[in-house]
């Protein structure tokens, strides 16, 4: 079995909600101390067609917090990403059903993205597809209010994890 660096976020189609929070939940792990500056964050649709460019207005959403999508590739979430993955952070709990239904091997770190944060915020992020910018800047800012929580999680579990499977 190949060792578990992936991080991967899901959501439908992988060309709004995920690939932006790839791009956010990777900025802040290439900020950590090894080995969690060493694992790979990846996005997957679960009806995603391989190729197709994240929507114009993700792609606006993070750049005007200085992050660049324009170079993102939708791809298919598939067995042998799974396979690669220590944790998954679904969108919506649809997203992780879904998976844990589909797919044989799952890792048993799967998440909604807003799961781990205390309070009662709510867990799933809606679809911002189709709508106007300012909907794609809220999906945005519901996801950097969760990314202080993944860190935490991950700095709690890599580290061991990755130390075992050396």
């Amino acid at each position: 079995m190949p060792k578990r660096d992936h991080i991967i976020v899901v959501c439908t189609a992988n060309i709004c909600r995920s690939p932006m929070g790839e791009r956010m939940l990777a900025h802040g792990l290439a900020a950590e101390p090894p080995p969690l500056d060493r694992l790979k964050v990846v996005s997957a649709g679960i009806s995603a067609y391989d190729g197709d460019p994240a929507s114009v207005n993700s792609v606006r959403a993070l750049k005007s917090v200085g992050l660049n999508l324009s170079d993102h590739k939708s791809q298919q979430i598939s067995q042998e990403l799974l396979d690669k993955a220590f944790a998954i952070f679904c969108m919506t709990q649809t997203h992780r059903t879904l998976i844990e239904v589909h797919f044989d091997h799952v890792p048993r770190h799967l998440y909604l993205f807003r799961e781990l944060m205390s309070g009662d915020a709510g867990i799933e992020i809606p679809d911002p597809f189709g709508r106007e910018l300012r909907e794609y800047e809220a999906c945005r800012d519901s996801m950097v209010e969760a990314i202080p929580s993944l860190l935490n999680f991950l700095r709690e579990h890599y580290p061991q994890y990755a130390q075992s499977s050396s």
